[in-house]
């Protein structure tokens, strides 16, 4: 059952970006040479998972990655990291002035368990940005779940004096959690942030998304990017469709994930016994 709330907490700015030390939430991974293939075209990767917010040096270069999450693999090539964690266009906003930037960016586990995301690592993100000074943060999701997490964080963050915008693709899902600020790019799962290899559209929608920060009127805005994937939007009709896959297909799809949620669970339960 996914998240919903009928209402949604709302902080304005308490000073200009340009004064503001601005928060960076991801749901990528940090790449982990050990665990399978997580680079361009890996399928889908559970061993890759963490299940605990980590933090890391936003003036240092990260290598993230998404294998580990169900994002949309037929129409993105994980090639380009800036589509997902946009790092480094935050860093070329803060060298020009537009926003200032905290120390450190922070990873939020996707966990399916709504009680653990608000009792667990909510508090910890809040923790960890009210350390570094953080006036405001950015959120960005990758997966179907990934959404509902940082739309959790985020409303703990409003709720807590934080103002936020979350990037994203699955509407659906943010909007059904309620959220302070989104930016919605109708784009394949695993592109918050941009088209990859595609500098300007990853500017313009950093851009966009610090325009919602300065102008939300109130709780619940949505802003959709102009922005287009490709002209024809049959793309749409591929993710997680079952009409468009052979018997073959899905039988090896459900295997993938019968496997994956296994592993994920000798994980889980290996670190709470450790």
């Amino acid at each position: 059952m996914w998240a919903h709330y009928a209402d949604a907490p709302f902080q304005p700015l308490k000073k200009p970006l340009a004064r503001s030390h601005m928060a960076l939430i991801t749901t990528a991974a940090p790449f982990q040479p050990d665990k399978g293939d997580q680079g361009p075209g890996a399928a889908y990767n559970s061993a890759a998972k963490f299940y605990s917010v980590y933090s890391g040096d936003t003036s240092a270069d990260h290598d993230l990655r998404i294998a580990h999450v169900a994002i949309d693999r037929k129409h993105t090539s994980m090639e380009d990291s800036g589509t997902w964690f946009p790092l480094p266009a935050l860093r070329r906003a803060a060298a020009q002035g537009r926003v200032g930037l905290a120390h450190r960016f922070h990873g939020a586990p996707t966990h399916r368990s709504q009680q653990h995301t608000l009792e667990v690592d909510c508090p910890e993100i809040l923790a960890r940005c009210v350390e570094d000074e953080a006036d405001a943060a950015l959120l960005v999701p990758n997966c179907p779940v990934c959404h509902q997490t940082v739309s959790l964080i985020a409303r703990h963050l409003e709720a807590n004096g934080i103002p936020t915008v979350v990037i994203g693709c699955a509407k659906d899902i943010v909007e059904h959690c309620g959220v302070p600020r989104f930016l919605f790019s109708d784009f394949p799962l695993g592109n918050s942030a941009g088209r990859p290899h595609d500098a300007e559209s990853q500017v313009f929608t950093l851009e966009l998304a610090l325009r919602l920060l300065e102008s939300a009127p109130g709780p619940r805005t949505t802003v959709q990017s102009p922005l287009r994937w490709s002209k024809n939007a049959d793309w749409k009709l591929d993710y997680s469709n079952p009409e468009r896959l052979s018997a073959e297909e899905i039988g090896r799809l459900r295997e993938e994930f019968d496997r994956g949620k296994e592993t994920a669970r000798e994980i889980r339960e290996s670190k709470l016994i450790a």
